[in-house]
């Protein structure tokens, strides 16, 4: 049986929820990975003043590492092909893995990757940009009351353990100097994602873009932020025919979903990017990019054939 080793980001993101109070099963859920993984995690990693996550890495790796098999020039070949074709490192781990039996570790590619750019190569723009922790500010929301917002704890179970398509995450990229947006919508089952460009963040856009980009797909719940642009959630509800909630106020984390998606975006659509200069062409390039890119949290399938799978049964 092989092991996939958690990242350096997977173990910051241990650390933080740890730090808020999260049981295991909760961590695991925003992980990305099975509980047992984190329970795994702790045991082998929490040192004397507790978990630390680079104290963890660091022991991971130095335990990983007197058992690292060696890999041929042509194994390296094959890593770098699928690299190019902007697999992670630790998608790019599990996949030379399964198809040609090949064990390397994502963070022996990392460094694989480091030392080609050292010598002139290009495999590092291949890497998606890491999306930054940032603190929210404690301050009350001064961005006004939406009407009857129906709050996540009133969301059906169903929604939480990620067993039917159709329920969707729902947030918005801000582009340079406030100008434009893009309209980002995740599955929580399958991470199929929807994504398209709205030239003003307004009430009328978001919400005509929404149903635009979810007409024709499975929708049973939709979960958004406190944004103002979601104001039109009950016309969104009713032509979808769906049920609306709200995630709490700087409970980011409620949409993790849809947070690590717009991580993913940044790799091909870089903060500070004018998005007045963007296509539709553009937002469906990123689009097909991500949901051919195989996923570890959905045993390295693909969101397309996960969608299209449910819609043909």
């Amino acid at each position: 049986m092989s092991y996939l080793q958690l990242t350096y980001e997977q173990r910051y993101l241990i650390y933080k929820l740890l730090k808020m109070g999260l049981t295991q099963t909760k961590i695991a859920q925003q992980t990305g990975v099975h509980r047992s993984t984190i329970s795994r995690e702790l045991k082998r990693n929490t040192g004397k003043r507790g978990y630390r996550f680079k104290q963890a890495h660091r022991m991971a790796q130095q335990r990983l590492n007197k058992t690292q098999p060696r890999i041929t020039l042509y194994d390296w070949a094959l890593i770098d092909k699928h690299l190019e074709m902007d697999f992670s490192p630790e998608q790019t781990s599990h996949w030379v893995l399964d198809q040609q039996g090949i064990q390397v570790s994502p963070e022996w590619i990392y460094q694989h990757i480091w030392e080609d750019k050292r010598q002139g190569g290009k495999l590092y723009e291949h890497l998606r940009r890491k999306k930054k922790y940032r603190k929210r500010s404690q301050k009350c929301d001064n961005r006004g009351k939406i009407p009857n917002q129906k709050s996540i704890d009133e969301r059906p179970e169903i929604v939480d353990a990620r067993v039917r398509v159709g329920d969707w995450e729902a947030d918005t990229i801000i582009g340079k100097n406030m100008k434009g947006a893009i309209v980002t919508l995740v599955d929580r089952k399958s991470r199929f994602m929807r994504m398209d460009l709205v030239k003003q963040r307004t009430k009328e856009e978001v919400e005509e873009k929404i149903i635009d980009l979810l007409m024709g797909y499975p929708v049973h719940t939709i979960t958004f932020d406190n944004g103002k642009e979601f104001a039109g959630h009950e016309k969104i509800g009713q032509v979808l025919g769906a049920d609306i909630f709200f995630a709490h106020t700087y409970a980011s984390w409620e949409r993790g979903t849809n947070e690590n998606t717009n991580g993913l975006i940044r790799q091909y659509i870089p903060k500070n990017t004018d998005f007045r200069k963007l296509t539709n062409a553009d937002t469906c390039h990123v689009e097909n990019r991500l949901n051919l890119r195989p996923r570890k949290c959905l045993d390295f399938s693909q969101p397309m054939v996960i969608l299209k799978n449910h819609c043909c049964t």
